[in-house]
């Protein structure tokens, strides 16, 4: 049986506040049930949940949080991108990660009740849920498969920091750069098949995000491109050979 929302009526409010309340709630209700993490929850699940949390518009540019605030809640992302990213004594930035649609970030120093390690700036203009640490852990609590999948998205993040570590440790920067192109093949791509996307940053992020300089990246994608590998127009890029790209080192 599902648990009793700990506030189920606005009975106290005045009548105009309260279809306020109720429309922001059924908003919110209605990105939740789109994002993958709360795919498994039924509408009442659901609702609960969206009674702590709200919708945050971000702009381009903004700070969403800084190294070393403390965390009440986590985010997901409706839609936009986020970077989240460390910031050195001497004011060098080292991009950890780049965050879209459907995607969460903050959850581990919520449970460790330990303040940000890094910031988290929108890159585009962005639409984010935040989530109440306490409405939270009451569903963690009271729904094991939610749990599990928290426990999922926390486990790929954590696979991903490896990744990243190997990547530094053992490849050099042209297999990092490849890499991070092929990063959007399915997979089953045949002899011929072109790959397109657009570059969801500047070069600066996307060479921090790979630890390497901007020079070298500019450099890398200039060779992979006279060789006949990819076409880069601005943002636009064209994997024009993805067997050949793969292959090369």
């Amino acid at each position: 049986m599902l648990r009793q929302c700990a506030i189920d009526s606005m009975h106290f409010l005045t009548e105009p506040v309260s279809r306020s309340i109720a429309t922001e709630n059924s908003k919110i209700h209605s990105l939740l049930a789109n994002v993958p993490l709360f795919s498994a929850l039924q509408s009442a699940e659901i609702k609960c949940i969206a009674l702590g949390a709200r919708v945050l518009k971000a702009a381009r540019g903004e700070i969403l949080f800084h190294s070393g605030d403390a965390p009440s809640g986590f985010y997901v992302i409706v839609y936009g991108q986020i970077k989240l990213a460390f910031t050195s004594p001497q004011g060098m930035e080292k991009v950890m990660h780049l965050m879209g649609p459907g995607e969460s970030f903050g959850e581990a120093v919520m449970f460790l009740d330990k303040p940000y390690l890094v910031s988290s700036q929108a890159l585009t203009d962005s639409l984010l849920i935040h989530v109440g640490k306490s409405v939270l852990l009451d569903e963690i609590e009271r729904n094991p498969g939610f749990a599990r999948k928290m426990l999922a998205g926390l486990s790929m993040r954590l696979h991903t920091l490896v990744r990243d570590v190997e990547a530094y440790s053992l490849r050099s920067s042209v297999q990092r750069v490849i890499g991070y192109l092929l990063q959007n093949d399915p997979g089953n791509s045949s002899d011929g098949d072109v790959l397109r996307f657009h570059f969801p940053a500047s070069k600066l992020i996307i060479a921090s995000r790979l630890n390497i300089s901007p020079e070298t990246l500019s450099r890398i994608l200039h060779d992979l491109s006279v060789a006949g590998l990819i076409r880069v127009e601005g943002k636009q890029v064209s994997v024009l050979d993805i067997a050949r790209l793969r292959a090369y080192s």
